[in-house]
């Protein structure tokens, strides 16, 4: 109990002490996963921007940009009130739940995991969400609710998940420093040809295939930024953006159902449940990927007053001032000097990426650990970016974002100890009358009740504890594996209804803060209440109809 608490002072002081770092003009703004490698790439696109650019010459295609692009980065401004006390009021809660433990157990486990949610939800003076998620899962352990045995238990779990997460978010960055997101911006408004319509749905299958190829995380973190940029060399105002960003934000986060490689927590779960990544993908990918063609239409047609549409000329030929003017290879320009070789090294790359993506469904198939394709595949893209950039590859692991892996396993741990006070057998107990009765009653209702989870609690832990009930149902294999991806559309479809409901939404919300673009729960919500809902109900039909027609 000492130790605990001395945990959450520390904890405290640290919070208190902490302090939201404005965008760091060395860094990549565009870009939150990381800082540009130098050499060879000297900045790539740095807040001042708007100062590096007007000392460019101008482009033959428009002249530069006469006003800010981005708005000069705030002074930190002193915490308000609330962002000083709610540190100290968590950090208060938890160390009375110590106490409580002493006592009784149960409540004080079911009190950590709702200060924790809190705390995430709240995120005061911007402290990252692995921090108290961090903090809850140590004191989990203090108080004795999670037995070494259960961390082991819980490693072997997420170990292969994580190498696979992070191995295609080496990926993303890697292609990243070739300057490959910037070439796709580039693309973006050349194949959009004026047409604000037109650029919506090639946003729309940009972020579909960027959480297919990569993760929906790594989805946000990249594109997020990268849309911002187009937007911006638009002139598109902050309000103006928005239906843009929300409506790729929704798409990316969503488009991790079809394959559950492209979701940590999807990745987890089909350890909890022993089902293969090639029959989960076999299983969803039909209907799941005819589900998000409904909700990119139905979304269409409600931000379609908002769109815009012809879109106005762009400020500046983005390809042509990133490899002329910024991107500084150290072995020259020769495979960068013109817009075919460009082209034609980014579609190899492309290629590439693609064909690991496939290997990993390939080594599924084969009962191949999925973790050592996707190990090898970057390993591979490592050695290519060294040769053609002669770069060190440790700035790579600078550039991960670990708190992803730091956040799923500390939620686990919180969740592990809620299923070892007795919550999974409640539910059980609650959830058997509904799942003995038809197939389709048990999946549209399990999908519905992780969607209202999801939105309370985050979709981390609604589908960690929707899984782990599942599996001491005793259900057979048809409907065991029938209601969990019923639940999956729930979490990563279902959970987009509230802003909170997935950790790549928080992120959303939060890149856009940082380049002042400002997005209300009215806002969020008078968009998704008309599309989330109905997506979810479709989905799940369209589940149920593929399995029963194939799989059945």
């Amino acid at each position: 109990m000492t130790l605990a608490t001395i945990t959450i002072l520390l904890y405290a002081f640290l919070w208190l002490r902490h302090k939201e770092k404005p965008p760091n003009p060395a860094n990549d703004p565009w870009t939150l996963i990381h800082k540009p490698p130098k050499p060879p790439v000297k900045h790539l696109l740095p807040l001042n921007l708007n100062e590096k650019l007007l000392a460019l010459p101008p482009t033959k295609h428009l002249p530069l940009p006469t006003k800010h692009l981005v708005p000069p980065p705030r002074h930190h401004l002193k915490p308000k009130w609330l962002e000083i006390y709610l540190p100290l009021i968590f950090s208060s809660l938890l160390i009375v739940t110590v106490f409580i433990s002493h006592y009784n157990k149960d409540i004080a486990i079911v009190s950590i995991f709702l200060i924790t949610m809190l705390s995430i939800f709240s995120r005061p003076r911007g402290i990252s969400e692995a921090y108290p998620a961090t903090i809850g899962a140590i004191i989990v352990i203090l108080i004795g609710a999670v037995s070494y045995p259960n961390i082991v238990d819980i490693t072997n779990k997420i170990s292969g998940a994580s190498i696979t997460i992070i191995s295609t978010i080496v990926m993303a960055i890697i292609l990243e420093s070739f300057g490959f997101f910037h070439w796709l911006a580039a693309r973006l408004i050349e194949l959009s040809k004026g047409s604000g319509y037109r650029l919506y749905w090639y946003i729309q299958l940009l972020c579909f295939m960027m959480t297919l190829l990569f993760n929906n995380d790594g989805s946000i973190l990249i594109t997020t930024p990268i849309l911002i940029l187009v937007l911006k060399n638009l002139h598109f105002k902050p309000h103006e953006q928005i239906p843009y960003l929300l409506s790729g934000a929704l798409i990316a986060t969503g488009s991790s159902v079809p394959i559950g490689v492209s979701n940590i927590t999807n990745l987890i779960a089909l350890n909890i449940v022993h089902m293969s990544l090639y029959m989960q993908t076999a299983m969803m990918f039909v209907p799941c990927t005819i589900g998000l063609l409904f909700m990119s239409a139905i979304m269409f047609l409600v931000l379609k007053k908002k769109l815009q549409k012809k879109l106005p000329e762009q400020r500046f030929d983005l390809e042509e001032v990133f490899f002329t003017k910024i991107f500084n290879p150290t072995n020259g320009n020769a495979l960068w000097n013109t817009k075919h070789k460009r082209a034609l090294f980014m579609l190899r790359i492309l290629g590439f990426v693609f064909g690991m993506r496939c290997l990993i469904f390939v080594a599924s198939y084969f009962n191949i650990p999925i973790e050592i394709v996707a190990m090898l595949g970057s390993l591979v893209l490592l050695g290519i970016r060294w040769y053609y950039l002669h770069t060190n590859p440790i700035d790579i692991l600078k550039k991960i974002p670990w708190s992803i892996l730091i956040f799923a396993f500390s939620m686990y741990v919180i969740i592990y100890g809620l299923n070892n006070i007795g919550l999974t057998e409640y539910l059980v107990k609650l959830c058997e009358p509904i799942v003995t009765q038809s197939l389709f009653n048990a999946s549209m209702t399990m999908g519905g009740l992780i969607s209202v989870l999801s939105n309370i609690f985050n979709n981390h832990p609604a589908l960690m504890i929707g899984t782990i009930t599942l599996t001491n149902m005793g259900l057979d294999a048809i409907t065991l594996k029938t209601i969990y991806l019923a639940n999956i559309i729930g979490s990563d479809i279902g959970s987009l209804l509230l802003p909170i409901g997935t950790l790549a939404s928080l992120m959303w919300i939060y890149i856009l803060k940082r380049n002042a673009v400002r997005v209300s729960w009215k806002d969020y919500i008078s968009v998704t209440i008309k599309i989330i809902p109905a997506t979810v109900v479709v989905s799940l039909l369209l589940l149920y109809s593929w399995i029963q027609l194939v799989f059945a």
